[in-house]
């Protein structure tokens, strides 16, 4: 067991089942289950690394920041997502993180507004 296991430690472990959209050696991608546009997944790093949010990056975590976004690019091409999508990192209560694990939305499939919320 992991120190202040989250939620998605047991979905990358397999214990909370998702629905895989992408996957390699160090990215797993899953469908959100409260989507907020036709396309709506979650792309997280398999191993935390302490990166719980982006507020606590590091040099460290630059390999592993550049393989979400690369993820997200993969992911676009393969989903046949064609017309432009968002990319979100919440970060802190302020900024809306509800799961203290890195993660970043990739949502698309509508035209997105903005400002956000």
């Amino acid at each position: 067991m992991v120190e202040n296991e989250t939620l998605f430690h047991k979905i990358v472990d397999g214990r909370i089942p998702s629905t895989k959209v992408y996957e390699d050696d160090y990215i797993y991608a899953f469908k959100d289950i409260n989507p907020v546009a036709p396309f709506h997944c979650l792309i997280i790093p398999k191993i935390m690394s302490g990166l719980s949010g982006l507020d606590k990056a590091t040099d460290d975590h630059e390999a592993i920041l550049g393989k979400m976004m690369v993820a997200a690019s993969k992911i676009a091409k393969e989903q046949n997502i064609t017309n432009g999508f968002r990319t979100v990192i919440n970060t802190g209560e302020d900024g809306g993180q509800t799961v203290s694990y890195i993660h970043m939305h990739m949502i698309a499939g509508k035209p997105l507004g903005w400002p956000p919320g």
